[in-house]
């Protein structure tokens, strides 16, 4: 079954709903004007809709023929991502931020505008048996968005027997596609460490307990976790990207705060990174005569790993549309992290990247200031998600 409907003509519309949504970036769970768009262009398909799920999430169902809310047959969910950062854009062109602070920095726009490309492709022609549940999701960035849509219920109303997400990268040229079998993106645990001592006078500091010498020492220690802890094959990072102390030059302060992260694509790894940080924290504090506490922020993200069947079958429709040349099958895993990986802990399914390079500012970085998502992926991204969707009912009627 194939699509028979050519996406060209929307393409205008598609690109100015893009621009406007990157002209009014919203933070995690306040994407309300954003689900507010989002609804509208779905209605106008007439395409039937739940809202509030996470807050400000979507998810929107289109029933193949013969299919119905009674009645979904097979079902495959397509996720996209809503929400913006809180960065100050400093690009020029006409679509950049309007909101001071705040912008699309990660391609989250482009992500919702393919998807909404997907809804006008398979709305306009249902020739296929089964349901597409079209999933927009609030909160990727640090809100745990995909975890509490499916804490509030999205897997037991919209069941699927499978999931998938694609996510715009700078890494890779416009017009190419990657995926992996497995872990794909890393899991993420964000650390405090406060650590306690005496303050007091800088003049006199053999009576105090110095927390920011001893806070200092630990940073150095962290860093041997990985060098000298994991294996090299394994990989996996830690970073201390934040240390605040003291309030003048001449006051030794009682207390110092580092802020970390660590990242790994394997849970032992990540253990083995904690259970190292409460360790060096613990006595390298008692080396100085202080006290340390490791307070790991809630939240935390898994890893993102794809199924082996999924990610096979991703790599294929990435061939169909890219060719075997574009289409990456076996892309090296970033250390980044992704809240979709909640929702592949309790479906079967995948992760992938379309290229975003090559193209003016969007070859930039993720999380740049002068980032932007390139308009030449709404069509291919919109055409990807209208064929996996028709490719994955044709799998399920073969079984």
């Amino acid at each position: 079954m194939r699509s028979n409907t050519d996406i060209a003509p929307n393409i205008a519309r598609l690109t100015a709903f893009r621009h406007d949504l990157h002209m009014h970036p919203e933070l995690k769970y306040e994407e309300c004007r954003t689900a507010d768009k989002i609804a509208a262009y779905l209605a106008a398909l007439d395409i039937p809709m739940v809202r509030g799920l996470g807050t400000t999430g979507i998810v929107a169902s289109i029933h193949g023929e013969g299919r119905g809310a009674d009645n979904p047959g097979p079902a495959v969910g397509i996720r996209a991502d809503m929400d913006a950062l809180p960065l100050q854009e400093i690009n020029q062109f006409r679509h950049a931020s309007k909101v001071d602070g705040r912008m699309h920095a990660c391609g989250h726009d482009g992500h919702t505008t393919m998807l909404l490309g997907a809804a006008e492709l398979l709305a306009a022609n249902r020739d296929f048996d089964g349901t597409v549940h079209l999933i927009f999701q609030p909160a990727e960035e640090g809100g745990a968005g995909a975890r509490v849509m499916m804490e509030e219920g999205l897997f037991d109303q919209f069941p699927c027997q499978a999931v998938f997400a694609l996510h715009n990268w700078p890494a890779l040229p416009q017009g190419q596609m990657g995926v992996r079998a497995g872990p794909i993106m890393a899991a993420a645990q964000q650390f405090q460490i406060i650590v306690r001592g005496k303050g007091g006078h800088a003049a006199l500091p053999h009576t105090t307990i110095d927390p920011i010498l001893a806070a200092c020492f630990i940073v150095a220690q962290l860093q041997a976790l990985v060098s000298r802890g994991t294996d090299p094959l394994d990989p996996a990072v830690l970073t201390v990207g934040k240390i605040e102390s003291g309030t003048s030059a001449n006051i030794i302060p009682d207390e110092a705060r580092i802020h970390g992260t660590c990242r790994t694509l394997t849970e032992a790894s990540q253990q083995f990174l904690i259970d190292g940080i409460h360790r060096i924290a613990r006595h390298v504090a008692a080396a100085h005569f202080a006290t340390a506490e490791v307070v790991l922020k809630p939240g935390g993200y898994p890893n993102t790993a794809n199924h082996t069947q999924a990610a096979v079958f991703m790599g294929e429709i990435m061939r169909e549309l890219v060719g075997n040349e574009h289409a990456h099958t076996d892309v090296l895993p970033a250390m980044t992290a992704e809240d979709f990986g909640f929702m592949l802990q309790q479906i079967p399914g995948a992760y992938g990247w379309i290229g975003n390079g090559a193209d003016g500012n969007s070859g930039l970085g993720l999380h740049n200031p002068g980032y932007d998502f390139n308009d030449h992926n709404l069509d291919l991204g919109a055409r990807f998600w209208d064929r996996l969707a028709r490719r994955w009912f044709e799998t399920q009627a073969r079984r």
